[in-house]
């Protein structure tokens, strides 16, 4: 850029006002990336199998995020774009690889499988069916069925029950990440189970010929 004749040039000067907004959206890009790497690294890895793996899809999302940070900060939602985000590189990931997402092999998935999810299951049996009906989940103690089950469910109940259930964040986070409110997360959690339960149920009556 020209400088007129009659102004000087201080090369001590602070930096042009760009540099300084860089440095801005760096640092702001940084606090978001602090708060949500965690469950980013988490999830990628219920669906690629791996830490290296996560790690390597996460990079990328991440990468991607802070080159358009200024972009992203338009967005609505700055957390449900970022997940969008994070879902394309994931399945960039496995459609390279030709891989189906790896819940049943992500041994923290099979533990949480057993704990809440395992026992609201059981309640929701429990109603129409009553106590028979509830009984026929024992067999659910290795998790494989509700692999299944869950890896069938729409996209967006599958990632409500993935970080609801499988990753422990609260209601308020799943609602950012998703891009809609406590109430709508609620009432998906609802219609999951519910096709949960009545998926496990009929795969429990074509295995004893139950009607």
């Amino acid at each position: 850029m020209n400088t007129p004749d009659n102004v000087p040039v201080d090369v001590d000067a602070d930096p042009p006002q760009p540099l300084v907004r860089n440095r801005r959206t760096t640092l702001t890009f940084d606090a978001f990336h602090e708060y949500h790497h965690r469950v980013w690294l988490r999830y990628a890895r219920t669906q690629v199998g791996s830490r290296a793996g996560a790690e390597a899809v996460v990079e990328a999302a991440c990468a991607q995020l802070l080159s358009d940070w200024n972009h992203v900060l338009e967005q609505e939602s700055v957390p449900a774009y970022a997940w969008a985000v994070l879902k394309e590189r994931i399945r960039e990931w496995l459609d390279r690889d030709g891989r189906a997402p790896a819940l049943a092999e992500t041994a923290a998935f099979e533990a949480a499988c057993r704990g809440r999810l395992l026992d609201e299951l059981l309640d929701e049996a429990d109603g129409p069916g009553g106590p028979d009906a509830a009984g026929g989940f024992t067999a659910l103690e290795n998790g494989l069925r509700l692999y299944a089950a869950i890896a069938e469910l729409p996209e967006r109940q599958h990632d409500i029950v993935v970080l609801r259930y499988v990753l422990g964040c609260p209601e308020e986070d799943v609602a950012e990440y998703l891009g809609c409110g406590t109430v709508a997360v609620r009432a998906q959690v609802r219609h999951a189970k519910r096709k949960l339960a009545a998926g496990l149920g009929q795969g429990r009556n074509h295995r004893t010929g139950e009607r």
